[in-house]
Parts: structure tokens; C-alpha cells; sequence
């Protein structure tokens, strides 16, 4: 049984896949930054790897992107793009994992980190490894997406773990056959079968035996460990400030009126207030919280003057930005970039994960 979204945690999607369906609409004619700011997106905050977007911005994004490209198959055309690295720390255990078995285990166990709004569980029938994928929740336009995202998605990267394809390997889908099926066809390297009882993946027992080409067993150990640390922080952090936030995080124009983050979780600004209080948190805390991390990632990664960070973070002028950092922190914000930049030890990195 679907829980409605209403009542079931928000705990949004990674921003970098929105990242890379903006730049898809691009190659469709669509003005992909001028959508973003219409659903209160920041595009130059989306290309990220630890930032996450509410599910109701993304499913307005997703929604209004199939509509204004004329194109239902995004989410297929996503899945082409996707490369292992761009799923974070699970990306990396799963490339470092020995076998395909091991790698879909870890799918399985930790995919609410990437896909929060989907569940996998693993049926062996027969000769056959039974991947179905469920949606824990109605998720309206949002719904179709993910799963054509999801789906193809391990199929391509099934091809990427061990340098070829799963033999025997096919995709059964619930419902009719979508038109616009056809046109992907061609580019779709196993079976996909509609008119099934589930969506699932369907692979030969045989086949999961086989080895990952970037498998590391201490890389793989160290990966799995942060994604349960992970995992744990993302569902530990749930709560109502935590969704306020990630919107102010993603806000265009920034930073955002109550109003608009309000409307964004279909909350009255009263409403609003009131949860966050029982949280023991206002919405202006939050802000100044984001700034603040802002802030010190445009001081120590960028060339930005004190006058360009000020106007990005929503400033009047300099003069402001420094005296609120001042506030924060005890220094300027000149003080931090030059601390920043001291030159510091640096502990030798793995090689493998230099290669991701």
C-alpha cells in the first residue's frame, strides 16, 4: 500500500540529478536555467554532490521539464547519462564491490540514499534473480520518471561494473506500453517486457557471479561504512527545519522570502513557523545557517571580491556581509579565505578513488 506524500518523510532528492536533466534540456531547445528560477531553483547549487532538493521541487521541475521539451522519456534519456561516480558514496561501494551479487546487494540496502521514494527487494526464482522496485508512495508525474531513471539506469550500469553486458539479463515493467517506448528501442540493450505484475530486473543467477572490474576490497570497506553513516544521518535528519532547509540550500532567488519556502511545502507561513518552533528553530536561524556555509565555501573555493559573495548571498554590500560574518564566526570573512588558503598537510589519497 502507497503512503501519500502528505504524510510520508520528505527527504528529497540528490540535487546533481537535477543538474544533469537541466543540462539534457538544454540539447532539447529548452532554456533549462530560466525553468529552474520559474520552479525557485538555483542552478549554479544544483551541481553538487551533497546538496538535495525537496520532492515537491523536483517534482515540478520534472514535471514542467516533460511538458516544455514535449519529451515523456526523460527520465530514460537520464539513466543514459549517469555514470557511477555521480551516485556519491554508494557509487563508489558499489564500483569497488567484488561481484555483481555484492553490488546489487549494496544497491539494495542503501538506495534510499539516491532514491528515497523507491524500495527494492530481491526474489531468487528458479534460475532467476528477482530485482522488483516498488514506490513507496504516490508520487504523481514525479513517479514515472523515477522508474524509467532507475530501471535503465541499472541496466547501463550493469555494463559499466563488469565491461560488458548481463547475458540473459531483461526488464519487466507494470502497465501499457508508453509511445514514446519506441523511439528508445534501439538504445535499450536488454528485453523490456510491459504488461508485468511488477517493475523489476530480471537476471540470471549465473550471471552474479560476476567480477567488477574497479573491485577494492579496503576502498569497498571504507565506502560502505560512510554510506551507513549516511543513511543513518539522512533518516536521523527528517524532521520539518531539515526540509525547510534544503530548500533555502537550492533557493533562486536568494535568500528566499518565508512565503515562498512555504508555498514550496504547501504550508501556510503560520504553519511554518509553528513546526519549526516546536523544532527550536527559526527560519531566520536557518538562513543564516546556509549563509554562513555558503559563504565559506565562496571564500575558499572561488576568486569572488567580498562585494560579488555579498550580492550572491543577498546582501546590500560588503560592508553587511562582513559584519554578519564577523557575527558568526569572531573573524573577517578576509581573515577565513586567508586562513583557508595556508598550505596544510595532506594524507595520500587512495589510488582507485583518485581514479573516481
Amino acid at each position: 500500500m502507497q503512503t501519500s506524500t502528505a504524510t510520508a518523510p520528505d527527504l528529497g532528492m540528490p540535487a546533481i540529478y537535477l543538474h544533469l536533466l537541466a543540462e539534457l534540456l538544454g540539447t532539447l531547445g529548452v532554456d533549462e536555467q530560466e525553468l529552474l528560477h520559474r520552479v525557485g531553483l538555483n542552478p549554479h547549487r544544483l551541481n553538487s554532490m551533497d546538496l538535495r532538493v525537496s520532492q515537491s521541487q523536483a517534482s515540478e521541475f520534472v514535471t514542467r521539464a516533460i511538458i516544455e521539451s514535449g519529451e515523456p522519456g526523460l527520465g530514460i534519456m537520464l539513466a543514459r547519462e549517469l555514470r557511477l561516480p555521480l551516485h556519491g558514496t554508494l557509487g563508489t561501494a558499489v564500483m569497488s564491490s567484488q561481484t555483481l551479487a555484492e553490488a546489487l546487494d549494496l544497491m539494495t540496502r542503501f538506495l534510499t540514499l539516491r532514491a528515497p521514494q523507491l524500495e527494492v527487494s530481491r526474489l531468487i526464482k528458479g534460475d532467476n534473480a528477482i530485482y522488483r522496485v516498488h514506490c513507496a508512495r504516490d508520487l504523481g508525474p514525479l513517479q514515472g520518471f523515477i522508474l524509467d531513471a532507475m530501471l535503465y539506469g541499472c541496466v547501463y550500469m550493469g555494463s559499466q561494473l563488469t565491461g560488458t553486458l548481463v547475458k540473459g539479463c531483461r526488464m519487466e515493467r507494470r502497465g501499457p506500453e508508453p509511445g514514446y517506448i519506441h523511439r528508445f528501442r534501439q538504445q535499450i540493450p536488454v528485453p523490456v517486457i510491459y504488461g508485468a505484475s511488477d517493475d523489476a530486473l530480471i537476471i540470471p543467477v549465473s550471471q552474479l557471479d560476476l567480477p567488477i572490474r574497479f573491485s577494492d576490497d579496503q576502498l569497498a570497506a571504507d565506502s560502505r561504512s560512510q554510506c551507513e553513516v549516511a543513511l543513518k544521518q539522512l533518516t536521523e535528519d527528517a524532521g520539518f527545519a531539515c526540509r525547510v532547509r534544503r530548500v533555502i540550500e537550492t533557493s533562486h532567488p536568494f535568500p528566499p522570502k518565508l512565503a515562498r519556502v512555504a508555498a514550496t511545502l504547501f504550508v501556510s507561513e503560520r504553519t511554518l513557523k509553528r513546526r519549526l518552533q516546536e523544532e527550536s528553530v527559526s527560519f531566520q536561524a536557518l538562513v543564516d545557517q546556509v549563509r554562513l556555509k555558503q559563504a565559506c565555501d565562496l571564500l575558499e573555493k572561488t576568486g569572488l571580491n567580498l562585494g560579488q559573495i555579498a550580492e550572491t548571498l543577498g546582501y546590500a554590500d560588503a560592508a553587511n556581509f562582513t559584519r554578519a560574518f564577523k557575527r558568526w564566526t569572531g573573524i573577517s570573512p578576509s581573515q577565513h579565505r586567508n586562513e583557508s588558503r595556508k598550505p596544510r598537510l595532506r594524507e595520500p589519497q587512495h589510488p582507485v578513488a583518485a581514479a573516481l
